[in-house]
């Protein structure tokens, strides 16, 4: 059997406050989770979310630095709408978190976004645009 994608694991300053970005997208993680050093959330399908503090990654890997530079990996959000993808980056935008690249129409076919979560991640926004 090969291996499988089963966990995403995000490694995070302030888990609240991330936790807090990634609920106003939907992910359904409960007010206790933040103040836990590791928390997991059932994404469905056998797929989890997981969140760690730097301290519990040093707590295994004393080494560990956070990376720098730019994010090489991002997590995208699909919207139901080009609408759903303005309202959503708009309130993220509104609520303090960065704005990469505001919404617009892709070649590929779909309205497009970037914001990044509280510790600097890439999270993409997109919905297909309506046939012509």
């Amino acid at each position: 059997m090969a291996p499988r994608l089963s966990v995403v694991e995000l490694v995070v300053a302030d888990m609240a406050t991330t936790l807090a970005f990634y609920r106003r997208l939907g992910i359904d993680a409960p007010p206790e989770a933040d103040d836990q050093p590791h928390v997991e959330v059932d994404l469905g399908g056998g797929l989890r979310l997981a969140f760690d503090t730097e301290a519990t990654i040093r707590s295994f890997d004393p080494s560990w630095t956070p990376p720098t530079g730019g994010p090489r990996s991002a997590l995208a959000f699909a919207c139901d709408s080009p609408a759903e993808v303005d309202a959503t980056y708009a309130a993220l935008v509104d609520a303090g978190h960065h704005g990469e690249l505001k919404p617009w129409d892709a070649f590929w076919g779909q309205r497009y976004a970037t914001v990044h979560d509280p510790d600097g991640g890439s999270v993409d926004l997109f919905a297909p645009l309506p046939s012509e």
